[in-house]
């Protein structure tokens, strides 16, 4: 382009720009500099927008108005790598920030270090990123801007607080895994011997509280951990703290172990050989172990486990804590009255082998070993049929109210039966908690604002002296219902969780079979297999019942 000259300064490092408008035939190109900017020595070069807008809109007002002024700009320049660190407020991290060269130089890896160094960046550095990201940075274009985390703290790990270790199982963990014969195999009849502990047996242990891990930040200063804390033992019935070992607890009394919610009671045993009526009817204060049958019409009543190694046959059992039988339970049906004859009810789980014609009513898990049918289940939690780890049983011909997964081999029979899953009873009490929590947040919440604003106001005003306790006790009000509100806010979510929850938790799953007739209810969405399906699993999600086959 005539009238134009580009050339570097004696030490090659800036670029300067000659427009003479004498020379120029029309108006100045800028694009076409541009172009012969990016060929030859300036290709890859920090080229100045601005500068060389500047020169090209002087030049060409010059050009119009015949002043031959010449016009000389720097418009580039040889531009080294540019390095900066980036570290958060915490210091936890530490970020290399580098601008790669304009046809300038990268700077080496002990000049990387050594920058590091000075802003103080001391512990915790990679220098494999460090060198990979200087690799990447020579394939880079000019002026690219690459990022990488180079350096890392370790954060304190606080001690743990002492735990507490059951030394004896309780009698359904027990029953649930069956004791194995040596290699592999395991007989679903050797469930164990049930246990009964001796006075001054050991139950109960704690261990020490464990110190943490300190840490460290990327500057090299030490983040002290907090250490763990010694918690007491919550004494339950039936135990003392041992004398020669403060961290164990030992049974009191001759009894049936029971722990839950790190709380170990030993319950005071009434053990027999059967329930008839020889016997007559069983009512006591503690655990029960019959380690026989309990037979027609009668009773059992216990506030602790009820554990019995035998059958079960039209009877009614009634326990504070779990019902554990061995064997089966079967029961009549008054088909008019819709009366069953075998009643369970437990404040805890319900384990037995195997049922037939038998209510169940509780608070926990429905487990069964092998069958359950034309029976009454009402539980709080899931029921599964067959082994806890592989459930692979039959259930059929039931009514069942659960708020867990319905899990077993197979679902519903050749047959048709009806086999009646009903997951609403839960969900609509968690509804309405949620709704009355929901109901009371709003009134606080509108309360509180109501209150703040009056507070704000009182705050921006001169108050007399005789007012200040008033003052004082109207802000401790404000600050005791703001944190009743917060606390609400936290019960709000955690039933909003719960809810959510509930509706992933409800499912069920069949591992070998699932035959028509099986339905499936959560309020006014209900679901039914017409055919019969292999492998599958029937879920809740979105408002509808979906069906998946498992593969």
């Amino acid at each position: 382009m005539n009238g134009v000259t580009i050339s570097f300064d004696k030490s090659r490092t800036y670029i300067n720009l000659m427009l003479n408008p004498t020379e120029f035939e029309a108006d100045v190109d800028m694009s076409e500099i541009r172009k012969q900017l990016e060929s030859g020595e300036t290709s890859g070069l920090y080229i100045s927008e601005k500068a060389l807008k500047s020169a090209c809109d002087t030049a060409n007002h010059y050009f119009k108005t015949d002043d031959g002024t010449i016009v000389q700009e720097r418009i580039g320049e040889r531009k080294n790598a540019e390095v900066e660190f980036r570290i958060p407020e915490d210091s936890m991290t530490a970020n290399l920030v580098l601008t790669t060269p304009y046809g300038g130089r990268l700077p080496s890896f002990a000049a990387v270090m050594s920058l590091a160094m000075k802003n103080k960046i001391v512990k915790g550095i990679s220098t494999k990123r460090i060198k990979a990201l200087l690799k990447r940075a020579q394939k880079a274009t000019s002026g690219e801007i690459l990022e990488e985390t180079i350096a890392k703290g370790l954060p304190p790990r606080n001690g743990k607080n002492s735990k507490f270790v059951p030394l004896v199982p309780n009698a359904l963990d027990r029953i649930l895994r069956p004791q194995s014969q040596g290699g592999e195999r395991v007989d679903m009849r050797n469930l164990g011997e049930v246990i009964c502990v001796k006075v001054d047996t050991p139950v109960l242990k704690r261990t020490a509280p464990t110190q943490g891990r300190s840490g460290f930040d990327v500057k090299g200063n030490k983040l002290p951990s907090v250490a763990g804390e010694w918690l007491e033992f919550k004494m339950g019935t039936g135990t003392v703290v041992s004398d020669s070992d403060s961290n164990l607890l030992i049974s009191a009394i001759s009894g049936m172990p029971k722990y839950r919610d790190q709380i170990m009671n030993i319950d005071d045993t009434f053990i027999c050989s059967g329930v008839n009526v020889g016997s007559g009817h069983v009512n006591y204060e503690g655990a029960v172990l019959v380690n026989g049958d309990v037979t027609e019409k009668m009773q059992i009543k216990a506030s602790g486990d009820v554990t019995i190694n035998g059958f079960v046959e039209s009877a009614y059992i009634e326990s504070g804590g779990d019902i554990i039988i061995t064997e089966g339970a079967m029961g009549k049906v008054n088909d008019t009255e819709g009366e069953y004859q075998c009643k369970l009810m437990a404040a805890g789980s319900i384990h037995v082998q195997h049922g037939q014609g038998v209510e169940m009513q509780c608070k926990g898990d429905v487990t069964i070993g092998r069958q359950l049918a034309y029976s009454r289940v009402r539980c709080g939690g899931a029921v599964v049929v067959g082994q806890i780890d592989n459930p692979m049983g039959n259930l059929f011909a039931c009514d069942i109210v659960s708020q867990g997964r319905v899990e077993a081999g197979t679902l519903g029979a050749v047959s048709g039966s009806t086999l009646k899953i009903d997951f609403s009873p839960g969900f609509n009490q968690l509804l309405e908690r949620k709704d009355g929590i929901d109901e009371l947040l709003k009134q606080i919440r509108e309360n509180n604002l109501k209150h703040k604003e009056k507070i704000d106001l009182l705050k921006s005003k001169k108050v007399p002296k005789e007012l200040k306790r008033k003052m004082t006790d109207a802000l401790e009000l404000f600050n005791n219902e703001t944190a009743l509100l917060e606390w609400i806010e936290a019960k709000a979510y955690e039933i909003k969780v719960a809810k959510e929850s509930y509706q992933s938790d409800v499912k069920l799953i069949a591992n070998k079979r699932l035959y028509a007739g099986v339905t499936a209810k959560l309020n006014n969405r209900n679901w039914r297999s017409e055919r019969e399906y292999n492998r599958s699993r029937v879920r809740y999600d979105a408002h509808q019942w979906h069906y998946d086959p498992i593969v």
